[in-house]
């Protein structure tokens, strides 16, 4: 048996929980990775043994914007993950504002689909949620770049 094989599961279900709840919970996640609620449900589950596939872990992430699950497993093979290195130029900057523009623009769209009738359905609240998502992690790029761009003493937006 490997060393610490039993830390490094622990760990790993560990993530996969703190994943799956960050994701909304087992039915919202079943919903994002379409899988079944019972096996999101024994992912989620301490005493099953049962690991997320890779595809699975992927749409999770990407949904929620957190990558614990990827760092569990580099961190497991005794590597780690590291941020791209991003240039704050002109164009990215502008790129980043155009779309937190747009997705600020989507979640208006949903929001006025949805409370069009007057009611606003468990779908509904999950589509709402989805485009918050999308917004919340633009904003966390363009506030990333931003920081560069002050870190760089600013940048000249007009050649």
């Amino acid at each position: 048996m490997i060393p610490n094989s039993n830390a490094r599961h622990f760990l790993l279900k560990a993530k996969q929980r703190d994943l799956i709840a960050a994701a909304g919970g087992i039915e919202r996640a079943a919903e994002v990775c379409s899988y079944g609620k019972s096996t999101v449900g024994r992912w989620a589950n301490s005493e099953s043994h049962e690991l997320m596939p890779l595809d699975a872990i992927f749409a999770l992430e990407e949904e929620t914007g957190r990558f614990d699950m990827s760092e569990a497993i580099a961190s497991a093979r005794g590597r780690a993950l590291t941020e791209t290195a991003t240039v704050a130029a002109n164009g990215s900057l502008m790129e980043a504002h155009a779309d937190a523009a747009v997705r600020l623009g989507e979640l208006m769209r949903e929001g006025a689909i949805a409370y069009a009738d007057g009611q606003l359905t468990p779908a509904e609240a999950t589509q709402l949620d989805r485009a918050l998502s999308k917004v919340e992690q633009s904003m966390a790029d363009y506030r990333k770049l931003l920081a560069g761009a002050r870190g760089q003493g600013g940048l000249k937006v007009v050649g």
